[in-house]
């Protein structure tokens, strides 16, 4: 089962990427098919060790920046890398994709290539979150600025699939995020739609706040992608201050540098808990095939981690559960279906 990495995307393509996935395939036995410009790729090979390594290269022409528009991945750069990527996947030569890009246009070339999910409107970005007991699945955390009442009713089904079967939690539990978990709280939007998730075969908690995301009272966390992005920006700026709080005030002193000296163990097991790197990228949930989204600065370790996390996905037959799980939820119901196959309408609002 390979796994498609879109070596051209991120801000360091494609030497981050290239050393990733050459990690991943040792240290994972994963075979891995990168794909970009040959004689970049080539050149970034001929510089690792990669004898006995399963790592082919599939030639892609073109590179979709990470300010172009999301339609230039799915209309005029047709040889894109990211696009040709998702065409492995659709032809049955990777199982998934990987890709440090630009989100908006590996969404657009998920969606495009290879299509929704039957019962699902709005493919979302699932981004994993560290708690005190574990982790917390968040989504949407940028596909969607602005949805509707039945949008986060699918995010919150797929949300608990990915949850039972990916975070190998028996029964998720299912929050809502809004401004207070008292029913009077919220906006129309959340109302709405609570009481609709209320009627849905998953365990559904009712309203959580912002907090809760990180202590752990709950498993999966709906929002729309407005702020669902806020939120994940907040907590990647949050984790940065707070490593540079406590790097100043490990040095403002001897005896601060003395119990840092002592407590090291427990700084690296706490900094490895927050670092991105560990989670490797969001899954991008609602396509009919596995894509994974990365941070567009991710290093050798976030690539590596987002391959195996990939495969792992793909293993697990993680789809096919989901669409159990939709025909299940909604029985015949009519959803909007608007822009199904139009990938300037269903990226128009994306906000990563």
């Amino acid at each position: 089962m390979r796994v498609a990495v879109d070596v051209m995307g991120g801000d360091n393509a494609p030497h981050v990427e290239v050393e990733g996935a050459i990690a991943a395939a040792r240290e994972f036995g994963i075979p891995v098919t990168l794909v970009g410009d040959v004689e970049k790729v080539q050149a970034e090979l001929a510089r690792h060790d990669c004898k006995g390594l399963d790592i082919e290269v599939w030639h892609a022409s073109e590179v979709v920046g990470m300010h172009d528009s999301a339609s230039d991945a799915v209309r005029k750069k047709k040889d894109s890398s990211i696009r040709v990527a998702f065409e492995l996947v659709k032809g049955g030569e990777a199982v998934a994709v990987v890709s440090a890009g630009n989100s908006g246009a590996t969404m657009a070339a998920g969606m495009f290539v290879l299509k929704r999910m039957k019962g699902i409107d709005r493919a979302a970005i699932a981004q994993l979150f560290p708690t005190v007991t574990g982790k917390t699945l968040v989504l949407d955390v940028g596909g969607n600025v602005d949805c509707k009442p039945i949008h986060l009713v699918q995010f919150a089904v797929m949300g608990e699939v990915y949850a039972r079967f990916v975070m190998g939690v028996d029964k998720p539990r299912v929050g809502l995020l809004s401004n207070g978990e008292e029913d009077s709280k919220g906006n129309e939007l959340t109302r709405e739609t609570s009481a609709l998730l209320r009627e849905k075969p998953i365990n559904y908690i009712g309203y959580v706040e912002g907090r809760d995301i990180f202590n752990g009272s709950v498993d999966v966390v709906v929002c729309d992608g407005f702020v669902g992005n806020v939120a994940l920006k907040l907590s990647e700026g949050l984790a940065e201050a707070v490593g540079k709080m406590l790097r100043a005030e490990i040095k403002a002193s001897l005896l601060s540098q003395i119990g840092y000296f002592l407590s090291r163990k427990a700084f690296k097991n706490f900094k490895k808990t927050v670092d991105y790197a560990e989670y490797g990228g969001a899954p991008l949930l609602g396509i009919n095939g596995v894509g994974m989204i990365c941070h567009g600065g991710s290093n050798t370790k976030a690539i590596k981690n987002a391959i195996r996390f990939a495969h792992e996905y793909a293993l697990k037959g993680v789809n096919s559960r989901m669409a159990e799980k939709l025909n299940e939820s909604f029985p015949g119901e009519p959803r909007e279906r608007a822009g199904a196959q139009n990938p300037d309408a269903a990226t128009e609002r994306v906000a990563s």
